[in-house]
């Protein structure tokens, strides 16, 4: 039986402390037809010698990588999207890693539902030393929420992608550094592709200092604001200020207490706060 090829896409810069934990979370998947892109920024601490040592090994040949200038994180993904050969294509950072059984889990899902462009699943919270915090299991998908809440709820790393997607010149914008990925699901979701929320832990997703989630969120939340505005009929209409404050203001109430109830009822809130041994 032929399986679909996975192609994951990595962009990188300076990430040698964590790195080495994609690389094996991609590779420990075992997955029979696969491709490991990995785009670097020319880093200058020790990720290279890393890539190298790695690529170099038997058994490694999944691995391609490159590593020179680039314009910031969205362009690295934008050229390691525009490479990729696989049918299904995910991206990880650098600093994040992969669940086991993840891909056995991706293929599967995207197999029984053939409607679905985007799948995305559940993860973990973890440290900067990988110690695991919390689980994050997340509603199905909701264009509203999607549009309005001031969290954006698909995670990155936990989604995979059709390769359809990018045959129909689908690319990250290369404006935005901080919320390049909330503009990438809304255009997508504007444009009718299909998002499919799956209830597997499929990735670790790690908070550090020097991660743009932990270190830039008023960067990535100004951001954030001016997506919403431009995909949103309402929020365009709202004259800048006290208008448009408060629209947004109450939007946003509305679609995290969406979100909030969904989980709650789910019994999410009961999962996520209870304590989680690394080992599950």
């Amino acid at each position: 039986m032929t399986v679909p090829k996975l192609s994951i896409v990595t962009p990188s810069y300076n990430q040698a402390s964590f790195i080495e934990e994609a690389l094996l979370s991609v590779k420990n998947q075992n997955y029979p037809s696969l491709e490991h892109i990995v785009v670097d920024g020319a880093s200058t601490d020790k990720t290279v010698s890393i890539l190298q040592e790695y690529s170099q090994r038997p058994g490694w040949e999944h691995l391609r990588w490159v590593s020179e200038p680039d314009q910031g994180q969205s362009d690295a993904l934008n050229k390691g999207f525009r490479v990729a050969t696989g049918d299904v294509i995910g991206w990880l950072n650098s600093d994040d890693r992969y669940r086991p059984l993840c891909f056995e889990q991706v293929v599967k899902a995207l197999e029984e539902r053939p409607g679905a462009d985007i799948v995305y699943g559940d993860y973990r919270d973890m440290d900067e030393d990988g110690h695991i915090l919390r689980i994050r299991r997340e509603i199905e998908f909701s264009r509203f929420v999607l549009g309005y809440h001031r969290v954006l709820y698909i995670p990155t790393t936990a989604t995979f992608f059709r390769r359809r997607i990018f045959d129909e010149k689908n690319w990250i914008d290369t404006r935005y550094q901080y919320a390049m990925d909330y503009e990438f699901f809304l255009r997508l979701a504007n444009a009718g592709y299909r998002f499919q929320h799956i209830p597997h832990l499929l990735a670790d997703f790690r908070w550090h200092s020097q991660s743009k989630s932990g270190g830039q969120s008023s960067k990535q939340l100004a951001e954030h604001d001016e997506i919403a505005r431009i995909y949103s009929p309402l929020l365009r209409r709202m004259p800048t200020g006290i208008p448009l404050v408060a629209v947004r203001k109450g939007v946003r109430l509305l679609a995290a207490g969406r979100r909030y109830s969904e989980k709650f009822l789910r019994g999410y809130y009961f999962e996520q706060f209870r304590p989680v041994p690394s080992q599950l």
